[in-house]
């Protein structure tokens, strides 16, 4: 049942065609960008590494995680806690903590889903690095997040405006506390 519905919403978030042709919106091929589909996420407490395996699966897409070059500990987590990491990072509009280098070529995949919590109504600043650093030129990118009750707002918009404005941009969808299983 589950599969049934993460399906319809993934769907419903992507242009028909989107895993045949990487051709341009006029049917042009856009160069660089291939017919392959990954699956790039960041997870903290592992909700969205979850959705994003599922998404993977389902999609037959390959998959890799954004890593931190530092891990997030349970204390770096504490929203509660001003003095955080997390609440410093969110704080801070210039924060771009550093992650781990990419290990798979970016550059072969036409459909791009990424994923990430929702903290403080946005993506983690680890998300803004990532983007900053790689051309969606020809993508598409299906953005989801995950959170228990905060909604995506912005948080594509936000992304895709990081990315200079590079590749097809969808909506975000949200995915709250649905019970993940591969």
């Amino acid at each position: 049942m589950r599969k049934g519905i993460i399906a319809a919403v993934l769907l419903a978030a992507l242009p028909l065609g989107a895993f045949a042709s990487d051709g341009a919106a006029d049917g042009a091929p856009v160069p660089g960008a291939g017919t392959k589909s990954i699956v790039v996420y960041f997870s903290a407490t592992g909700n969205t590494k979850a959705a994003a395996e599922k998404i993977a699966k389902l999609t037959g897409s390959e998959i890799m995680e954004i890593e931190p070059a530092e891990k997030y500990t349970d204390a770096d987590l504490n929203w509660h806690d001003g003095e955080s990491r997390s609440s410093v990072e969110m704080n801070d509009e210039s924060s771009r903590p550093a992650i781990k280098a990419d290990s798979k070529a970016f550059g072969d995949y036409g459909t791009v889903f990424l994923g990430y919590p929702i903290w403080w109504g946005k993506a983690p600043r680890v998300l803004y690095t990532f983007v900053e650093k790689h051309d969606f030129s020809g993508r598409t990118v299906i953005p989801f997040c995950t959170s228990g009750v905060s909604p995506a707002g912005d948080s594509a918009k936000l992304l895709e405006e990081l990315s200079g404005n590079k590749g097809t941009w969808k909506e975000a969808k949200r995915f709250g506390s649905i019970t993940f299983s591969v």
